[in-house]
């Protein structure tokens, strides 16, 4: 739908910028609420420990008055101490009264300082003011109740020295009300004040915890712990045209193959080509039969980018190490995500396999089940026999044969490769790595003569472990985005692995000498001879813009993604109805015929632009892509460094625009700068460029709606 001219979307940039506004708000007030309450806890603090301080002093006095022996002052000296004492007690149940009066008093005061002033609020605080009076009034009553019972009292003594003394005592207690009274506001409006201009240096700390104040707590970091072959891996040199080396350098290598390659136009190896051929090559000098040294050999792991030689860099080591077999049986299984991928693999491999004896047998569904038994395995008089050393499969594919294959056998497998390693790992396909492995340490029954070379799932070494030999089972895996998560890599159950990446900081020496690390947050590694720029656009304007690439541009041979089917069928009709432009779709609504044919006009430059889903994404190498287009913008990292890697292989040059619209620019932005990527441009389009292209873009809208519903009225029919 993102074809038609929808103008629904226009409000929803308006509701996110309301809605940011609004949490904004809401934060500052949240501020200045916990702020307030903070002040009225430690003036409260303050008041209770000035309290205190004249009480102890007003005990003292009272204790040296007393005139020893009975002198004429001393009833005097009672009635005052019972006067002053009097005052006292009746000053702490005022303050008892007032502190919940103090406290909604400051509570009115910051909603007001928070919300604004408005005739509602007035209201509110008018009442507020009149409840405070009314329990001034009651405190009043209860303060002339308590001198009456005092009163009642001391009449027995002499009336009428208590009628004066009652009156004195009276005016003296309004008096000391009145002070108190002024004492406290001034000293309540000074603690403010001293709290409003951060003066909390003699302040005493606190006994209130206030819950949610997020000032107060830092974001404590974990620091990430990594194993030792993580942490230190083997670095392989990412500029490739800076580091080729020959063939002929490398060492170990056959020369049968070594003819080979050159006949197919290869005269040096890629950096990563050039590091991972001897490992493996080292890990089965001894053979296959038995690792180096008679110990199990280790397993290994490659990170490089799209376009550096994975694939080479495991079919001419597994090729060469197999060269000396003599029995048919299946020694390596490579397990890769799309069948267009496994088929690019299994013609690397027919072609160094030609004229060595080897077989390698592709079973990916594009046959029938049963022609794949027929390839896979004979069955003749003394039972079973494999017809394939090197099988090239599809997990799904791979899994059914494991189960409903009589005579398939991965018991001698020596050679175990996953392509798109981290793809696996995310998706498991139905525990398939799991069932290879289970596969590969079955116990046959009608082996007979071979029960010494059965193998048994490795354990702790031991002197009996080591006593029987066994063919060891090696992982080799290799993938553009390699996960570095710990937990993720143990579900692979590799063995002291090795890890050879492209992804690390390097080192660059400034003018005065001092060395500086570059890309030290990078995760990924993209070609290096990749241009990425960004489009910020609306959703209107996105077909109008790849138009405007493909005619006004003048962009050939351009490979565009989307991110559904049915979105890229949508985009390959309006464009062919539009007209002026050699394009064709490449997605699962294509037979494998259809899409091998589609490729190679392609790379023939007879399609100028190839609208296609993420099946094109993931390690198929398309030959002669200039530009690369996503036009919906890719959700994941991982996405998004795997399409721009159709472009700029083998050390060549390509650039890739993203179409983002600009509710989403945010989060792109922030997706690429959390993989360490930073070379993003942005590229802004005016309306006045792709005013031409209007008129005719609508009347193929027009077009595009005809022909969706034709073909509607065909599904149902």
């Amino acid at each position: 739908m993102a074809l038609f001219c929808i103008n629904r979307y226009g409000g929803e940039e308006e509701e996110e910028e309301q809605q940011q506004e609004e949490g904004a708000e809401a934060e500052d007030r949240a501020r200045v609420l916990l702020e307030r309450l903070r002040q009225q806890a430690r003036a409260r603090q303050l008041k209770k420990q000035r309290e205190a301080q004249p009480r102890g002093g007003e005990e003292r006095p009272g204790g040296t008055g007393l005139s020893p022996g009975g002198e004429p002052g001393e009833g005097k000296g009672k009635r005052k101490r019972e006067g002053e004492e009097q005052p006292g007690a009746q000053g702490q149940k005022k303050l008892k009264a007032k502190q919940p009066r103090s406290s909604a008093e400051g509570r009115a005061g910051t909603e007001q300082a928070a919300d604004g002033s408005s005739p509602v609020k007035k209201k509110k605080e008018r009442r507020r003011k009149s409840k405070v009076q009314r329990e001034r009034t009651e405190a009043g009553s209860e303060e002339d109740v308590e001198q009456q019972e005092n009163g009642n009292n001391v009449k027995s003594k002499s009336s009428k020295r208590k009628r004066t003394d009652e009156e004195t005592e009276g005016d003296e207690t309004g008096k000391k009300e009145k002070s108190e009274r002024t004492k406290e506001n001034q000293s309540t409006k000074e603690e403010l004040s001293l709290a409003a201009s951060g003066e909390e240096a003699n302040f005493p700390p606190s006994s209130l915890t206030i819950l949610g104040d997020y000032d107060r707590k830092p974001v404590q970091k974990v620091q990430p712990f990594l194993p030792q072959w993580l942490a230190q891996p083997k670095r392989v040199q990412k500029r490739i045209k800076d580091n080729l080396c020959p063939i002929r350098d490398v060492p170990g290598i056959h020369p049968r193959l070594l003819k080979k390659l050159q006949m197919n136009g290869i005269e040096s190896f890629f950096p990563v080509q050039a590091e991972v051929i001897p490992a493996i090559l080292q890990s089965a000098s001894n053979g296959y039969l038995m690792g180096r040294g008679g110990y199990r050999p280790k397993d290994i792991c490659v990170s490089a980018p799209t376009g550096s030689g994975k694939t080479l860099a495991f079919v001419i080591p597994i090729v060469q190490v197999l060269l000396d077999r003599v029995v048919c049986h299946v020694r390596a299984l490579v397990v890769l995500p799309t069948k267009e991928l496994a088929q690019q693999v299994s013609k690397v491999f027919n072609v160094y396999t030609d004229g060595t004896g080897l077989k390698v047998v592709l079973i990916t569904g594009q046959k029938s089940f049963a022609k794949e038994q027929e390839m896979l395995v004979q069955k003749k008089v003394t039972g079973y026999c494999s017809l394939a050393d090197i099988v090239v499969a599809t997990p799904g594919r791979l899994t059914d044969h494991i189960r409903q294959t009589p005579g398939f056998s991965l018991t001698q497998l020596r050679f175990l490769i996953i392509d798109e390693a981290d793809r696996m790992i995310d998706d498991m396909h139905q525990n398939c790595l799991n069932q290879i492995v289970k596969a590969a340490f079955q116990v046959e029954d009608d082996s007979g003569s071979n029960v010494l070379f059965q193998r048994t799932k490795p354990g702790p070494i031991t002197a009996a472990s080591s006593c029987s030999p066994q063919i060891p089972l090696q992982k080799l895996l290799f993938s553009a985005t390699l996960t570095q998560d710990p937990e993720k890599l143990q579900q692979l159950d590799l063995f002291q692995p090795r890890l050879f990446t492209s992804v690390y900081s390097e080192k660059k020496t400034l003018g005065d000498g001092t060395e500086t690390e570059q890309d030290a947050n990078n995760k990924y590694t993209l070609p290096e001879g990749l241009s990425q720029c960004y489009v910020p656009c609306d959703l209107n304007s996105k077909p109008l813009l790849l138009l405007y690439f493909m005619l006004t541009m003048k962009f050939t041979r351009v490979l565009c993604f989307t991110n559904s089917r049915e979105a890229s069928h949508r985009l390959f009709l309006l464009v062919q109805a539009f007209g002026g432009v050699t394009v064709a779709e490449f997605s699962s609504r294509l037979t494998p015929s259809e899409r091998q044919r589609t490729i190679r006009e392609f790379e023939q430059g007879k399609i100028q632009l190839l609208i296609s889903t993420d099946a094109t994404a993931r390690g198929i190498d398309v030959k002669g892509v200039n530009y690369v287009i996503n036009y919906d913008a890719p959700q994941f990292i991982r996405t998004y460094i795997h399409r721009v890697g159709r472009t700029a292989r083998a050390g060549k040059v390509g650039v890739a625009f993203s179409l983002v619209l600009r509710i989403q620019e945010r989060r792109f932005l922030r997706m690429l700068r959390d993989a360490g990527i930073r070379d993003m441009q942005k590229h802004p389009m005016k309306g006045k460029a792709l005013k031409p292209l209007v008129q005719q873009y609508e009347a193929a809208l027009c077009k595009l709606e005809k022909t969706v519903k034709n073909e509607r009225a065909q599904k149902r029919a």
